[in-house]
């Protein structure tokens, strides 16, 4: 089911959204060649617990988990590109890592994820993060009441597709509030004009997330990693937005801490 917010209902979202962001910044900044994977799953969960926050991944075992989660934070590393289960790995020169990251806060949920290069960064892996990036920003500019989800999915499949890169929509975005994953599924590809109006009230994570040379997925032993199916490297960008008569609101910017 599909729900609406209220003004008030959303300002009560953005203390949710402004922890999301300052912990990825916080991460993003304290991870370096070197760094464990556990490290930054325990980094994370230290500051949940001090934010007085509840994280949505620990207990999380959705129909394709082979489990419970377990972690507090999805840690994907470069051919990994979606729910990357924490484990004992120290990063290594080069490599991507996509962080992806949601809690509640006072029964508010913000979600959002960012991918970055440890260390000398390879051409076509900051290629990759800019496509993801730029396409997550053309979507939340699209993100207005006289458009509907597949505006959002159109827009975000006409960056990919014009880079060069083909498009998965088994995991997309999604409905937030409440719960992490809500009501509607936002596909990355899509037809302009189509599907369900956004209307003011409605509070979104909008999520492209691409691999360089395949749109298939395999899933690791650990029963949670998703990777490319032909190793190439992912890149994952979101953000958890409110629909506003005035345009989108951006619970998740991160731009505030002067990061992006």
């Amino acid at each position: 089911m599909i729900e609406l917010r209220t003004p008030a209902e959303i300002e009560q979202m953005r203390p949710a959204g402004r922890f999301v962001a300052e912990t990825l910044a916080t991460l993003r900044a304290d991870t370096r060649v070197g760094t464990n994977l556990m490290d930054i799953d325990r980094r994370a969960h230290d500051l949940i617990r001090r934010a007085g926050a509840v994280s949505c991944y620990i207990d999380y075992h959705p129909s394709f988990g082979a489990m419970p989660f377990g972690k507090v934070i999805c840690t994907s590393i470069n051919d990994g590109v979606l729910h990357g289960l924490p484990h004992d790995y120290a990063l290594r020169d080069g490599d991507l890592v996509s962080l992806d990251f949601a809690v509640s806060i006072d029964g508010w949920v913000a979600d959002s994820a960012v991918s970055f290069v440890v260390g000398t960064p390879r051409d076509e892996d900051l290629r990759l993060i800019d496509t993801t990036e730029r396409a997550l920003a053309a979507a939340i500019a699209a993100a207005t009441t006289d458009h509907r989800i597949g505006d959002i999915s159109a827009t975000i499949a006409e960056i990919s597709h014009g880079a060069g890169y083909s498009i998965n929509t088994d995991f997309g975005g999604h409905g937030v509030g409440r719960v992490m994953h809500g009501d509607p599924h936002i596909p990355n590809d899509g037809k302009a004009g189509r599907g369900y109006p956004l209307r003011e009230g409605l509070v979104i994570a909008i999520e492209p997330w691409l691999l360089e040379t395949t749109d298939e997925l395999v899933t690791d032993p650990d029963g949670w990693t998703l990777r490319a199916a032909d190793g190439s490297r992912g890149s994952h960008s979101e953000h958890t937005i409110a629909i506003t008569a005035d345009g989108p609101i951006v619970l998740t910017d991160r731009s505030f801490l002067g990061v992006d």
